[in-house]
C-alpha cells in the first residue's frame, strides 16, 4: 500500500512538472494606434462623455487652475482570436474610463500630459497611444496629471 501511495505521488509530481516546465508561448507586439480611431471606436465619445477633457502629451489645455495629483493606470484584455486594432481600442477605452473615473474621486475636470506607460516607460505622442498585443491578452498602459482647468 505504501509503495503504491509512493508510485503514485511521483507520478502525479511529474505530472505537474511537465505542466510547469513548458516553454510559453506569448508574442508581445507593440502597436502605434491613432488616439482619434480609438475615440471613435466602441462609441467611447459617449461612454467617456464631456464632464472630464482629457490632453494627450503637449496639446495645450485651457488654463490649469489647479493640479490636483498624479496616477497611472494599466488595463488588460482578451486579444485572443481578434485583430490587434480592435483589442487594442477596446483596452484603450477601459484606460480611459479608469482616468475618468479616477478624475470624478478626485474632483477634477480634466486630464493632461497622458502618455503611454507600459512597464513604466513613457511614450509621450498627441495623436497616438500605445498598445502590446499578444496572442491572448492586449495592455494598455497610461499615465497622467488630474487637474482643475478655466472653463
Amino acid at each position: 500500500m505504501k509503495q503504491a501511495l509512493l508510485t503514485m505521488t511521483l507520478a502525479a509530481a511529474a505530472v505537474s512538472a511537465t505542466f510547469v516546465t513548458l516553454p510559453a508561448m506569448a508574442a508581445d507586439t507593440v502597436v502605434m494606434l491613432p488616439i482619434a480611431g480609438a475615440l471613435a471606436a466602441n462609441d467611447a465619445q459617449s461612454k467617456l462623455g464631456d464632464n472630464v477633457k482629457f490632453y494627450f502629451g503637449d496639446q495645450p489645455t485651457p488654463k490649469v487652475l489647479s493640479k490636483i495629483t498624479s496616477d497611472k493606470t494599466s488595463q488588460k484584455t482578451n486579444g485572443f482570436g481578434k485583430a490587434a486594432e480592435k483589442s487594442c481600442n477596446w483596452v484603450f477605452l477601459s484606460a480611459m474610463l479608469s482616468l475618468k473615473k479616477k478624475a470624478e474621486e478626485v474632483g477634477a475636470n480634466a486630464v493632461i500630459n497622458i502618455v503611454s506607460n507600459y512597464n513604466n516607460k513613457e511614450m509621450s505622442s498627441a495623436t497616438e497611444f500605445e498598445c502590446h498585443d499578444g496572442a491572448i491578452m492586449s495592455g494598455v498602459a497610461l499615465k497622467g496629471d488630474f487637474v482643475k482647468v478655466a472653463n
